[in-house]
């Protein structure tokens, strides 16, 4: 029998505080007029300081579970794609199995920044078809505001908290993950190009690295935006490849979130129509691996797709990782 890893519950939670651009005027050398021309984005959402990024993982997983209709109890594996970990170790994963009473599951976290969702899948989607496990639970999850620099327009502008959460259980049905591409290079693995260079064992903590600001996000805003309109459709075509699917064949496509122009050069370069393309950067920012799960859940719950539509997701991240994958609900 051939086994497929299905779609069979979605949930998403995004933190009440809301900062908008015109919010930001009162804290960095900007404006809302700059940030929308340059990113697209108007708001993004900040987690309580009390939150750590597994009491946001923690309520989407609650969510999905609900939609899915099971059991805690029938998880298998917890799976949470974060660079935001609540600590070094233990894992945010284990936190999350503690909440939720998931206590057959076993239970890790995956660093692939902003791919960690669309990687989970692909390790999701291989583990089910080889008829290890029936029932997994993939997260992607994060809260950026915590590693931002505030004083850095170029970076503190572009980043929000949020979590996603997916079941993917066994089924017989031609469903689910049809196909995935994942990969890295790294080539690009700098930590000026997008990283945050200290807080590991390469550069531990001290006052310096403290004071100096090392412990926030770094980017090169110019070459990751052209790295990332390269990867993107190149990762999206390869994974439709996979599957013997054209890109007239997909309903729904679902790009990493990071940057509207970088939305839209794929979905030209892809010659995919901008009414199948979702976008929600305006109103989240970039939420790193959340992106993706949290948009299909919100397109889930709007209606705007139905079961037996075909989605594609791609994504890209420091390291440099990508990954596409196409689901049939």
């Amino acid at each position: 029998m051939v086994r497929y890893a299905a779609m069979t519950g979605t949930g998403a939670y995004i933190p009440e505080k809301v900062l908008t651009n015109v919010n930001l005027e009162n804290i960095v050398d900007t404006n809302d007029e700059w940030i929308r021309q340059r990113t697209g984005i108007v708001k993004r959402h900040i987690a309580e300081p009390d939150m750590a990024v597994s009491d946001l993982c923690l309520r989407a997983a609650r969510r999905a579970i609900k939609d899915a209709e099971i059991d805690p109890l029938d998880i298998d594996l917890i799976i949470v794609g974060t660079v935001t970990s609540d600590t070094l170790f233990p894992s945010t994963a284990c936190y999350v199995q503690r909440g939720l009473g998931a206590k057959k599951a076993y239970a890790f976290d995956l660093a692939a920044a902003c791919a960690g969702f669309v990687y989970g899948l692909d390790l999701a989607d291989g583990l089910i078809k080889s008829g290890r496990y029936e029932t997994i639970l993939v997260i992607g999850g994060e809260v950026l505001s915590r590693i931002v620099d505030w004083t850095d327009r170029n970076t503190c502008v572009l980043f929000g908290d949020a979590a996603g959460a997916a079941i993917l259980q066994a089924t017989d049905e031609e469903k689910g993950i049809l196909a995935s591409y994942c990969g890295s290079d790294g080539d690009y693995s700098d930590t000026d190009l997008l990283g945050v260079p200290a807080g590991g064992s390469r550069m531990p903590a001290t006052c310096e690295t403290v004071n100096q600001k090392l412990h926030t996000i770094k980017m090169r805003g110019r070459e990751v935006f052209k790295l990332g309109v390269r990867i993107m459709p190149e990762a999206a075509l390869k994974a439709l490849a996979l599957a013997g699917i054209t890109i007239d064949e997909v309903d729904l496509f679902i790009p990493h979130q990071a940057n509207i122009r970088i939305i839209e050069a794929v979905g030209d370069r892809l010659g995919i129509p901008r009414e199948k393309v979702y976008i929600n950067v305006d109103r989240y920012g970039n939420t790193s691996a959340a992106t993706t799960i949290v948009a299909l859940d919100e397109a889930i719950r709007e209606g705007r797709v139905n079961s037996g539509d075909m989605i594609l997701m791609v994504t890209f991240g420091a390291g440099l990782t990508w990954g596409s994958t196409l689901i049939k609900l």
